[in-house]
């Protein structure tokens, strides 16, 4: 991975394209390199610059973002990529992360949520918006099994760990958990990186499913 990280972006509106440039322009850290307005045109980018992550909508002309996804993967499995989408469109989160991609957020993400996202991608991690956790988990049905792997994880962490999982697993980003806790984004985030490394999880989904089957969301205390 280059100092710089480039960065191809694809969707089919002229207008998002702008907006996100414009989002990503400062970070001095991330090169926006190519834009393409269809699927078939990304993957072509894609095989032509070998850029360190592709921004990829999912509804898009000639080729669609999760077949242009399924290409680059195929093509070039050591670009990451990361699909961009409306509020709503969860019904195809499973879709693109079974297919390979490395995060999914919101068109609407703020500019520091994107280049976040972009630099987790091409570290090798899992990124998905706050908002898109909370629907994948409002999608999955009521688990009624609490598995001693789960609970034994679970009762690794500190009690201000837990109380950002519950709060994770509601669907609150970093700067609501701050809030809600009385304390600053990084300090959230140092929670986080502790919260995972216990649960052994990549990315808010799976962190919220656990706190899911270990019964955190019917009880914080529990575990």
């Amino acid at each position: 991975m280059s100092e710089t990280l480039r960065v191809v972006l694809a969707d089919d509106e002229a207008l998002i394209r702008t907006a996100i440039e414009a989002v990503l322009r400062p970070a001095t850290d991330i090169a926006l390199i190519a834009q393409a307005a269809d699927g078939r045109a990304a993957v072509d980018l894609v095989l032509r610059h070998r850029p360190d992550v592709a921004l990829l909508d999912i509804q898009m002309p000639v080729m669609d973002g999760l077949a242009a996804l399924q290409e680059i993967r195929r093509l070039t499995p050591a670009v990451r990529v990361l699909v961009l989408t409306t509020f709503g469109e969860d019904a195809y989160v499973a879709r693109a992360l079974d297919a390979g991609a490395a995060g999914f957020l919101l068109k609407e993400s703020a500019g520091d949520e994107l280049a976040y996202a972009v630099r987790a991608a091409a570290a090798g991690n899992a990124y998905l918006s706050p908002k898109v956790t909370r629907q994948v988990l409002d999608r999955l049905p009521v688990a009624t099994a609490r598995p001693e792997e789960d609970l034994a994880k679970v009762g690794l962490l500190s009690d201000r760990e837990t109380e950002v999982l519950v709060l994770l697993a509601q669907g609150l980003s970093n700067a609501e958990i701050g809030r809600q806790l009385f304390v600053s984004e990084g300090t959230v985030k140092t929670h986080l990186y502790r919260v995972f490394a216990k649960l052994q999880c990549d990315n808010r989904v799976q962190a919220a499913m656990l706190a899911q089957r270990a019964g955190l969301l019917d009880d914080p205390r529990r575990g």
